[in-house]
């Protein structure tokens, strides 16, 4: 290598960086499926139900009686054939908020698919991540690269942590106001407003931040589960699911049985809450809201919700030693499957 390196002096040399991008972008087409069409299906499918159950719900407001009303301050409304329009006029700032606090509420909701969706294909892309190398032996190609077990190991990590919750988050804004469009059409079919009734008096600029900012508390908190499955991934040679989860549940049995954790003055739900859970449901999106410092509540009613979901409660979890402990753990049980990968390379 140093004789053609002495005969090319000018030949480029890769940057780690450089390694690392086309790792990432690797693993990006490799799992496309899950990493971005998967979250982007789910909130298209929740887009669709919400039309649907818009049809019904005009179906079902056409054969409601005459007579039956809503009221508000300032006078009452017919359900069927309803105004909109007369219905804002006559609706008090504080009854707007109060609906603002609502819809926010359904934004997060609607955020929500595309999450659920993330759950399942980050576990499961950790779990596969080095074992489906082993099983269908390309690992010894990709060891016959100059690529390190360390980058390929680390890309994976950066795959599952940050790459697959950004394009969730990016799939959850979308149909989030995907959601808020279908509001407004409906809002217009009614003779509405959809910017004073809808846009207007709901935060969903607001709701897309707190979205985007969530990004490296779920790296953080998601490092133990993801550090445990890789780590089996690299260490099992059949059915890394099965050792995954039986681990940590029959350690948790086995702690529970015998009252192991009396020794240190706790009950036996501290090892099932900070220990099996963490290692395996960590990877869920908001699993860190439990250990979050929410604070009082001062409003109540819709608009209560800004005052647990905010960047402060967010970013509380950062000065809890459930985050760090489990970092900890994680980067340990990376660095072992990065050691196992080494030599591990049986089919």
């Amino acid at each position: 290598m140093n004789a053609i390196a002495a005969s090319h002096p000018h030949a480029a040399v890769a940057h780690p960086t450089h390694k690392l991008k086309l790792l990432l972008k690797r693993e990006f087409w490799e799992h496309k499926g899950g990493f971005f069409w998967a979250p982007l299906v789910a909130g298209a499918i929740f887009l669709v139900l919400s039309l649907m159950g818009i049809g019904a719900g005009e179906v079902m407001l056409r054969k409601v009686p005459d007579q039956a009303t809503i009221n508000v301050e300032g006078g009452s409304f017919k359900f069927n054939g309803l105004n909109l329009g007369q219905l804002t006029d006559k609706l008090s700032p504080d009854e707007l908020r109060e609906f603002g606090g609502v819809l926010d509420a359904s934004l997060y909701m609607s955020a929500m698919w595309p999450f659920v969706v993330l759950a399942f294909v980050v576990f499961f892309y950790c779990l596969g991540s080095l074992y489906d190398d082993r099983k269908d032996r390309s690992v010894l190609f990709w060891k016959s690269l100059p690529v390190s077990d360390r980058d390929t190991v680390l890309s994976k990590v950066l795959s599952a942590t940050v790459m697959a919750p950004a394009i969730a988050i990016g799939a959850a804004v979308l149909t989030m106001f995907g959601s808020l469009i279908l509001y407004s059409l409906v809002v217009l079919m009614h003779g509405g407003n959809p910017a004073t009734l809808l846009w207007a008096p709901a935060s969903p600029l607001k709701v897309a931040a707190h979205l985007i900012a969530s990004l490296p508390i779920y790296a953080l908190w998601a490092m133990p589960t993801v550090g445990w499955l890789m780590l089996c991934s690299a260490w099992a040679k059949s059915k890394p699911f099965l050792w995954a989860i039986m681990i940590p549940v029959f350690a948790g049995i086995f702690v529970s049985w015998f009252d192991l954790m009396h020794a240190f003055n706790l009950e036996s739900v501290w090892f099932w809450k900070n220990v099996v859970a963490r290692a395996l449901l960590s990877v869920a999106p908001a699993s860190w809201f439990d250990a979050a410092n929410i604070g009082p509540v001062n409003v109540e009613g819709p608009q209560a919700i800004h005052s647990v979901v905010n960047l402060g409660t967010m970013y509380s979890v950062l000065a809890t030693p459930q985050l760090w402990l489990g970092v900890v753990a994680g980067v340990l049980m990376i660095i072992a499957a990065i050691r196992l990968r080494r030599w591990r390379d049986e089919g």
